[in-house]
């Protein structure tokens, strides 16, 4: 049986990958006897895909410690604002502020090598005319732009099975920042080629939240669960205590 005061962490997968990201780190939390959700996130619109994680976290009995990578920084940044959401951690992630875009916060950085490696592609969208437009890495690229140290063949095979971010996410405003109101951690992947790591350092900072830094690639989870789990776990200890 659940324990309704022992939070629940919510693993909230970026663009260009999928809650199976979260792979090394779940082990390690569910070895903790802590109860783990790691939904798959639409990856069509940060207020639609804020909605849809806030609408997991709201069917989840007490306290939950809100976790984001990457885009899934944005995403929580939004459904973070849930009543039961009582702590966030960010990694590798967009800490937006209230009123901000992906495409602001990024903009006020040097690209990273990730913008020469982006494809666009279109697809149907109902009652939209011409549709959307899908974002996705070129495949040769995607090992060591994302997961430059991951294991190869699994690089090569998330390279091949990405979930692509649609365009308009990256234009849409957060309409909060929840952690204006809640305990915040970030982790910071220093040898980050996705995100330019100086996005990461300047919205934590922003935020004044409790920054580690790790020298790691873009999916920080995969390549290192070790400080993952355990800056998830300083989280969930405050909510706890």
């Amino acid at each position: 049986m659940t324990n309704h005061d022992t939070p629940t962490v919510v693993l909230v997968h970026g663009a260009f990958a999928d809650a199976s990201s979260f792979a090394r780190v779940v082990p390690e939390l569910l070895a903790d006897g802590l109860e783990v959700v790691a939904p798959a996130v639409p990856n069509r619109s940060l207020l639609g895909d804020a909605a849809y994680i806030a609408s997991v976290v709201r069917g989840i009995p007490g306290p939950v410690v809100l976790v984001g990578h990457s885009y899934g920084g944005a995403v929580i940044t939004v459904a973070g604002a849930e009543e039961n959401v009582k702590a966030l951690v960010y990694l590798a992630g967009y800490a937006l502020e209230e009123g901000e875009s992906l495409g602001e916060l990024q903009g006020r950085f040097p690209d990273s090598e990730l913008a020469s490696a982006l494809v666009y592609t279109p697809f149907p969208l109902e009652g939209a005319d011409g549709g959307g437009t899908d974002v996705s890495v070129e495949v040769d690229r995607f090992p060591a732009i994302f997961a430059a140290d991951v294991d190869p063949a699994l690089a090569r095979v998330l390279a091949v099975s990405q979930r692509p971010l649609a365009a308009a996410a990256f234009g849409e405003a957060a309409p909060v920042a929840a952690w204006r109101s809640k305990p915040s951690w970030g982790l910071v992947s220093s040898a980050d080629r996705t995100i330019n790591p100086e996005v990461e350092r300047f919205g934590y900072r922003r935020a004044g939240m409790t920054t580690v830094e790790v020298g790691s690639s873009h999916l920080v989870m995969l390549a290192h669960p070790e400080p993952v789990a355990d800056l998830i776990r300083t989280a969930v200890r405050t909510v706890t205590h």
